[in-house]
């Protein structure tokens, strides 16, 4: 523990000891976006976040890159345009965490909602929406192509499909890359330390107050600005004035064996969307859309959502008979909408950038997809009163990583199984509890056959890292296992 805290002290230090220009609060996927584009445009900027990095939705998302072609049926063309723009910026700086990736979306006769005409002109639009430059070109299947495509679709009722292309990414690795590239840009960050208040000073100084979670003791850091980007957390934090719905979406995985799909499919209830997501030997099922009230740090799936995913699924697949027990793992996250009224399906995933106080500014909403420009728009409001004058945003043309540093690392399939990848997450990702790397370091626990072997034996190899000692090996197992059963839905 002792490395851990020496490490985690220098970082707070570093940050208490001089004025900084930026002051980041949240370390999701927006946060990190923030904390790199002030870095690159030369401000000093520094980041902290209560939990570790991606804890919340940017680690428990559907891992795609998309435009999101339900926004379009809703009408949210600048929603669909902004991602369709973005997704194509990220595959092109940041290649290794986007791949592209085709859906094909069936229709059938007694589906109210989706029909096949409107999904021909609606996944032309989607390309024309990319500048006619999407990752792949859409086409349009007849019900026999489409049954030959899909040999598991259902084909009763059945008229055809459409076929269009997104991107599959991994999200707590695009969070982390993020961060890592800030960091060599100057960037100063540290997890476990939770914001509590901020007072203006004489002359415009921030002083903020925090509290080290670790070492259970307030800090004081100066700031000339602040961007809270608090993700579902954001109602928590002082000041806050968003108005957020938040919604939990769940996902399940299983074997690829047992519904051996090629493409993602999309799969409808009403209006709602859900899709059947390849990523490797697995897939990915999800996702749910339901309000949620409860505690943010224990968001779990229950056996209400696994029923609705694999119902809808087997009504798409009804070869496949998919029951509870094919569930390897699952994962369930928080949205933080903008409030609105409604079903939490219909509202939008736009984001919002508000201002607290003077040089304070809070963002709300938004999606994984769009969360460069999330950070691009924020920093750029912020510029004029700590430099004077705008500074051109770089983050859409330099590479988020080097690919030499992202071999073994880094990518949408998890790495083999290494002590070489776990000391690189211990030592350069600050990775501290066994959790840490199993999930959203590695993905290694939604996609490895034997977890919990991989699980102890990852323990093995940080306590030799970080000198622990046998009690906290055991504490740390207990603690992973008990908070993520490999056999998530057998229960159900």
């Amino acid at each position: 523990m002792s490395v851990i805290l020496d490490t985690h002290a220098r970082a707070l230090e570093e940050m208490a000891g001089q004025r900084l220009d930026l002051l980041v609060i949240g370390g999701g996927i927006v946060g990190a976006g923030v904390l790199r584009d002030a870095a690159m445009r030369g401000l000093r900027a520094a980041l902290v976040e209560q939990h570790d990095f991606a804890f919340g939705t940017s680690s428990r998302s559907s891992r795609l890159l998309h435009g999101g072609i339900r926004y379009l049926a809703q009408g949210d063309i600048r929603l669909v345009r902004e991602a369709s723009v973005e997704k194509r910026i990220l595959s092109r700086v940041a290649g290794h965490l986007a791949e592209p990736l085709a859906f094909t979306f069936p229709t059938f006769r007694d589906q109210e909602h989706w029909k096949l005409w409107q999904l021909k002109i609606g996944v032309k639009l989607y390309d024309a929406l990319c500048g006619w430059r999407n990752l792949g070109e859409s086409q349009w299947l007849s019900r026999e192509q489409a049954l030959k495509h899909l040999p598991m679709l259902r084909g009763d009722e059945l008229t055809g499909a459409v076929r269009y292309f997104d991107a599959l990414t991994n999200d707590a690795r695009l969070v982390i890359d993020t961060l890592r590239s800030a960091h060599q840009h100057g960037a100063m960050l540290a997890r476990d330390v939770k914001f509590e208040r901020a007072t203006q000073q004489p002359g415009g100084l921030w002083e903020c107050v925090v509290t080290d979670l670790l070492r259970k003791c307030e800090i004081k850091l100066h700031t000339r600005a602040l961007v809270t980007a608090g993700g579902a957390w954001s109602g928590q934090l002082p000041y806050s004035r968003l108005p957020l719905r938040l919604t939990k979406g769940v996902h399940l995985v299983i074997d690829h064996v047992r519904l051996p799909v090629t493409d993602a499919v999309v799969m409808t209830e009403g209006r709602r969307v859900l899709f059947a997501i390849p990523w490797g030997k697995r897939i990915i099922l999800g996702t749910t859309d339901t309000d949620f009230a409860g505690d943010l740090d224990d968001v779990r799936c229950d056996c209400g959502d696994i029923d609705y995913i694999l119902d809808i699924t087997n009504r798409h697949f009804p070869a496949a008979r998919l029951t509870p027990g094919d569930i390897r793992s699952t994962w369930a996250g928080v949205r933080p909408l903008i409030a609105d009224k409604g079903h939490p399906s219909d509202i939008s995933r736009s984001h919002v950038i508000r201002e607290v106080g003077e040089n304070w500014l809070e963002i709300g909403g938004g999606k994984l997809t769009t969360y460069r420009l999330i950070a691009q728009q924020a920093v750029d409001r912020i510029m004029p009163a700590l430099r004077g004058r705008r500074i051109v945003c770089r983050t859409a043309d330099e590479p988020l990583i080097p690919r030499v540093q992202t071999d073994g690392i880094s990518s949408i399939i998890p790495p083999p199984v290494t002590r070489q990848a776990v000391e690189h997450y211990c030592r350069n990702e600050w990775a501290w509890r066994l959790e840490d790397v199993m999930l959203r370091r590695s993905s290694w626990h939604h996609y490895v056959d034997n977890p919990a072997e991989v699980a102890q034996q990852v323990a093995s190899w940080m306590a030799e890292i970080f000198a622990w000692d046998q009690a906290t090996v055991v504490r740390e197992l207990d603690a992973f296992l008990a908070a993520n059963s490999c056999k998530a839905g057998r229960h159900c």
